[in-house]
C-alpha cells in the first residue's frame, strides 16, 4: 500500500495533463477489474461486479490530477513564466523545484534577489507574474527547443516517511483516494462497484460531470456515490481550534458537508458505526471548507445520494503535504465493510 501511493505521488498529473498517472491506473486495474475503460475526457472507469444479488451498486471517486503550474511564455533570457493550475497559494511557490514536461527538464522558481529589492519590495507578496522558472537555458531559441506553451511543471519533490507514521509528498491530494481505489479493487464485494479515477477536479470538477453523467445512463447505473479524497488539515500552532478544520492522527474524515455538497446523512452515519465497529477513530471537519468531486455527482441528470471519506492531509495544494499513514490502511478497511453490506 504504502509502496503504490509514493509511485502513484511520484508520477507526474497536473490537472488537464494526467497521462502518466491515467497509464499507470490503468494499467493495474485492466489486471483486478471486470470491465475497464477510459472516456473522453480521460477519466478511467473499471467494474467490478459484486457477488450478492440485489447489493446494490457504489461509484467510488478518486481524482487523478494534482495542483500544478503551465509554461505560458518564454523571455528572450529563456526564463520561463507560467500560471497556476488549481489553486495554489503564491506564497509556497519561490525556491520550489519542479520538472518540466514529459522529458522532467528540471528547474527552479526564481525571484529577484533581496539584494536587488528596495525595501518597499521586499514588504509585499510578489506578485505572479513577477516569478519564472529558470530550467538553465542560454536564451528563448534554446528554451523554445526543448518545451512548449502549454507544458506542465510538477513540483519535483521525493516521498519520505517520517517522524510518526507520516509521509511527506506531493500530490497526496487526491493519490491517497487512488491508492485506496486500486487496493479496494484486489477484492469483490457484495456490492457491484464502480471505480473512477477522475480528471480535472482542481480545475472544477470537469472529469466528474462526464463521469457521472455516463454512469447515470448505464444499465449499471450506481445507487449512491462516495468521494474518496485528501482533505484539508489545518492544525497548525497559532490557528484557533474552530478553525483547524481536521488533524492526522484525529481519524479518518467522515464530512458532514463541503464548500460544494451536503452529504448524505445516512451514509455518513452508516461510515461512522463501521469504523466504530472496527475500533477505528473518526473525525468530521470542524470548519467547512474546499470541495470534492461529490458535487458534481451529486447533481448528474436526476441526482445521486452523495458522502466523502477522506484522510486529513496537512499543507494541502502545496509542493510537499503531509498525511498519517495507518490512516489510509484504516479508510481503506472502513470502505471495504461498506462494500460488503447486502441490502
Amino acid at each position: 500500500m504504502i509502496e503504490l501511493l509514493k509511485d502513484l505521488c511520484a508520477l507526474p498529473g497536473v490537472t488537464g495533463q494526467e497521462d502518466a498517472v491515467r497509464d499507470y491506473i490503468k494499467n493495474i486495474a485492466e489486471g483486478l477489474a471486470d470491465e475497464v475503460s477510459v472516456d473522453r475526457l480521460g477519466n478511467v472507469l473499471a467494474y467490478r461486479a459484486g457477488h450478492e444479488d440485489g447489493a446494490g451498486t457504489v461509484m467510488l471517486c478518486a481524482h487523478m490530477d494534482e495542483v500544478g503550474l503551465l509554461i505560458r511564455a518564454v523571455t528572450d533570457d529563456g526564463f520561463l513564466k507560467f500560471v497556476c493550475a488549481g489553486g495554489i497559494d503564491r506564497r509556497v511557490l519561490i525556491g520550489q523545484r519542479v520538472f518540466i514536461g514529459n522529458e522532467k527538464i528540471p528547474g527552479i522558481i526564481g525571484l529577484k534577489a533581496k539584494h536587488l529589492s528596495n525595501a518597499e519590495e521586499q514588504k509585499k507578496l510578489p506578485k505572479l507574474e513577477d516569478m519564472y522558472i529558470d530550467a538553465g537555458f542560454a536564451d528563448r531559441e534554446e528554451a523554445e527547443k526543448a518545451v512548449e506553451l502549454g507544458d506542465f511543471a510538477a513540483f519535483d519533490h521525493r516521498q519520505v516517511e517520517f517522524g510518526d507514521g507520516m509521509l511527506k509528498a506531493k500530490a497526496l491530494d487526491d493519490r491517497v483516494g487512488c491508492t485506496a481505489l486500486l487496493k479496494l479493487m484486489e477484492k469483490r464485494y457484495a456490492r457491484n462497484v464502480w471505480y473512477v479515477f477522475s480528471v480535472q477536479e482542481e480545475a472544477g470538477l470537469r472529469g466528474a460531470y462526464a463521469a457521472a453523467y455516463k454512469l447515470a445512463g448505464d444499465s449499471r447505473k450506481p445507487d449512491m456515490a462516495l468521494a474518496v479524497e485528501g482533505t484539508t488539515a489545518a492544525d497548525m500552532p497559532g490557528l484557533p481550534g474552530h478553525r483547524q478544520v481536521c488533524r492526522p492522527g484525529g481519524g479518518v474524515v467522515i464530512p458532514f458537508m463541503d464548500g460544494g455538497t451536503v452529504y448524505d446523512r445516512e451514509i455518513g452515519q452508516t461510515l461512522k458505526g463501521i469504523a466504530e465497529k472496527l475500533g477505528y477513530k473518526w473525525q468530521t471537519k470542524e470548519y467547512v471548507s474546499g470541495g470534492t468531486d461529490a458535487a458534481a455527482i451529486q447533481r448528474t441528470r436526476e441526482g445521486i445520494r452523495v458522502a466523502g471519506i477522506a484522510l486529513a492531509v496537512r499543507y494541502i495544494h502545496t509542493p510537499i503535504s503531509c498525511v498519517k499513514l495507518e490512516e489510509l490502511g484504516q479508510m481503506i478497511e472502513i470502505l471495504g465493510e461498506f462494500l460488503s453490506i447486502n441490502n
